[in-house]
């Protein structure tokens, strides 16, 4: 039999699996396919990480890596639905979940290097063995023309502003070379006495590899931020904070830090010595440092310091205004790509303690991406919101293969522990790239390897000739890593026909300006870019356009010839479950699952030509649309329709689409009944549905649910259950 596998994973996407897989289980059998599980989470990838200290029972295979391996393969067909790239809090408190369950696992301090590997964004550069191509699928781009998401109006005199550094930052100090020829490179500090100190050793890079060096001035940022908070009370607006964390899990936490020392000055000015001595750095964001004042003897009067500066520092924005959650509260609360599109969504507003929209200073440090916010909100201030009845769409092609890095070169970036020089050295010992740094700075390298660079063209020609559309290259001619991209992306143009295609090269500045044009004039444009701004714009305008990116349709076409397909952005939704616990309703919508499973459908088909994978992938589009157009999609209200309720019509519309189907008559006749029975079945079934919710719901734990009890939960309908499991 093929195989479809399937990624267990975390928070809202792991419920709705409970509830959806069973139905995508009964309805691939009937094609010969089976349907494998592979626990990708965050507490699987942590007890994969200590076999030598679990019972038989306990021990888990590192499915992570097998899945890897498998994406390097023809064979692979992986399903891949979003996971938690966990900060350092979500980390431990997965620690801690695990050990109360019984597992024994180490301390955070005592195996940190261990759990470093599962820390920030450990799965995705391990899956992605290919280049990443996202786009609005026609069904939910015609849905949203008929229903439009709300959009908040614009005002021509809106304060809200992207506030980005000019010079010290990661784009101002780049630096990149082409290797000639494969190699090995050592990135060392020699320090201001002479002595050096490797950084990192015995770095493998290949001919035709890109190789970046930068750095992050620790100096020009705090000044940057210093300023960026005055301005912000100045205006009068609030101040907000927008960084990746999560993913840029070395980086993004240390600038995260200097934010928080930056807006609370003052009471680091003061009592800094002794926050600092108690590891109250900021990097854990307020949280963690109002948590940690409980271990000072003076705690209560900087704890008083801190409220007194929230008070008269610039407001901040709120990620949960009615308890007192700020922006700068928890660094894996705010990331970016998903909060600068939400802000401009929302008229350029975020919230405030009074839980009232206001205008923001969006404070995005590095100026690599900055001004691409900057361009959306100057032309909604000069035009107004965008219509989504009436506006183009922007696909996504994505360097991304290979682990192509610009950002999350968690291995190669380090903060600078004294005053020197960093050297890149190749083995001849020459110095490819050098910079001056201080104490503090933040330097990172980045690789990128050639094969997916020529891969990652090819796939933007393909998709320019198969969708009529216009392509831009986003690639900053200032930035030197750009530059090299330029070359080659020139070069290899020259590899295709590209007569009668409509391809350019623009900076990230240009290009928006461009795409924002095209898009109020209902036109459509590929955005192609590198892999930090595939994840930007893969969120930014899918929830302009569909109101969030979970609708994405996103392939990934291996370079080895396997198929990996993402269920959509959308993070993992902790909010989502939280709403299940309080009230058992499950607000995620599977959407993107549908369309991801469709293609795997789709590629099962002309991988191993399997005609009937192709007709439960054709059926499933259709009932796809069906379920839109129905207004059978989860709504936020419990004692409404949720995730679970979506997945029953889906199945009942699935099952009439094979019934009705003529291209293969042995899946019509065996649907047919199941229909019957599903649609005779459908007030009852939907009955059982609703009437599950309102209550809380004991999922037995967090990062590590109990089996029984989330199968309970999200299962409540034994009508539907007896139907689905009879099919398989």
């Amino acid at each position: 039999m093929s195989k479809i596998i399937w990624t267990r994973t975390d928070e809202a996407p792991l419920l709705a699996t409970y509830s959806l897989k069973p139905i995508v289980e009964a309805f691939a059998s009937q094609a010969g396919i089976d349907v494998e599980t592979a626990d990708i989470s965050l507490a699987g990838r942590i007890l994969a990480q200590f076999p030598d200290r679990l019972t038989d029972e306990q021990r888990m295979d590192d499915a992570l890596a097998q899945l890897g391996e498998l994406a390097k393969t023809p064979e692979a067909n992986i399903i891949k639905l979003p996971n938690i790239s966990a900060s350092l809090v979500q980390l431990k408190n997965a620690i801690k979940e695990l050990q109360a369950a019984g597992f024994d696992i180490p301390e955070y301090e005592d195996a940190q290097e261990k759990y470093d590997a599962v820390k920030g964004s450990a799965v995705n550069p391990v899956l992605r063995e290919g280049n990443s191509d996202r786009r609005a699928p026609e069904a939910v781009k015609n849905f949203t023309k008929k229903h439009p998401h709300s959009m908040g109006e614009w005002s021509s005199d809106s304060k809200t502003n992207v506030a980005t550094m000019d010079a010290g930052d990661f784009r101002h100090n780049e630096k990149s070379v082409i290797m000639p020829s494969d190699d090995t490179l050592q990135i060392k500090l020699v320090k201001a006495d002479g002595s050096e100190e490797v950084l990192k050793d015995g770095l493998q890079v290949i001919e035709g590899e890109v190789v970046d060096g930068t750095y992050m001035s620790a100096k020009a940022l705090d000044a940057f931020l210093l300023d960026a908070v005055q301005r912000a009370k100045d205006e009068g607006v609030l101040f907000s904070a927008h960084l990746k964390a999560t993913m840029m899990k070395v980086s993004d936490p240390i600038i995260f830090g200097h934010v928080v020392r930056a807006y609370f000055k003052p009471v680091f000015d003061k009592y800094g010595e002794e926050l600092l001595a108690a590891g109250l750095d900021g990097e854990n964001g307020l949280g963690a440092i109002l948590d940690g004042l409980g271990s000072l003897d003076n705690g209560e009067e900087i704890k008083a310091a801190f409220e007194q500066q929230l008070h008269d520092g610039p407001a901040l924005a709120m990620v949960n205004s009615h308890k007192g959650i700020t922006n700068l509260h928890v660094p894996s609360d705010v990331i970016i790509d998903a909060s600068m599109p939400a802000m401009i969504r929302t008229s350029g507003h975020m919230w405030n303690a009074d839980d009232q929209e206001q205008d923001t200073l969006a404070t995005i440090p590095d100026s690599s991406y900055a001004g691409v916010y900057q361009v959306v909100i100057d032309d909604c201030r000069a035009n107004g919101a965008y219509d989504p009845t009436t506006m183009g769409t922007v696909p996504n092609v994505g360097l991304m293969a290979k682990k192509a890095e610009e950002y999350g070169s968690h291995d190669k970036t380090f903060k600078i522990p004294a005053d020197g020089k960093v050297q890149v050295v190749n083995s001849a010992g020459d110095v490819l790239i050098e910079h001056d740094v201080e104490k503090g700075d933040i330097w990172r390298a980045c690789q990128t390897k050639d094969a997916p660079i020529q891969d990652w063209v090819k796939l933007a020609v393909d998709r320019a000739r198969l969708s009529g559309m216009k392509a831009i290259f986003w690639l900053d001619p200032e930035r030197a890593h750009d530059r090299n991209m330029i070359t080659l992306v020139e070069k290899y143009l020259g590899d295709h026909d590209t007569e009668g295609l409509d391809i350019e090269i623009m900076s990230p500045v240009e290009a928006t300006k461009a795409s924002v044009e095209r898009i109020r004039r209902g036109e459509d444009t590929i955005s192609v870019t590198g892999n930090v701004l595939r994840d930007y714009n893969t969120d930014l305008f899918p929830i302009l356009e569909l109101g969030t990116s979970a609708k994405m349709l996103s392939v990934v076409p291996l370079m080895a010839g396997g198929g990996l397909f993402e269920t959509g952005a959308g993070g993992s939704a902790p909010k989502h479950v939280q709403q299940v616990q309080e009230e058992n309703h499950l607000r995620w919508d599977s959407l993107g699952e549908y369309l991801a499973l469709a293609e795997s459908f789709r590629h099962e088909k002309n991988s191993n030509g399997n005609e009937r994978a192709g007709v439960l992938g054709d059926t499933l589009d259709r009932a796809t649309e069906t379920l839109l157009n129905e207004g059978k999609s989860p709504s936020r209200k419990v004692g409404e329709i949720d995730d679970r309720g979506s997945h029953f019509w889906l199945s009942l519309y699935w099952a009439e689409e094979l019934a009705k189907q003529t291209e293969d008559a042995e899946l019509a006749e065996k649907f047919a009944p199941v229909a019957e029975q599903l649609r005779a079945n459908a007030e009852q079934i939907d009955k059982e549905l609703i009437g599950a919710q309102g209550g809380a719901a004991d999922l037995g734990g967090y990062y590590w649910p109990d089996e029984d009890k989330t199968n309970a939960v999200m299962r409540p309908s034994a009508t539907f259950n007896q139907l689905i499991d009879g099919l398989k």
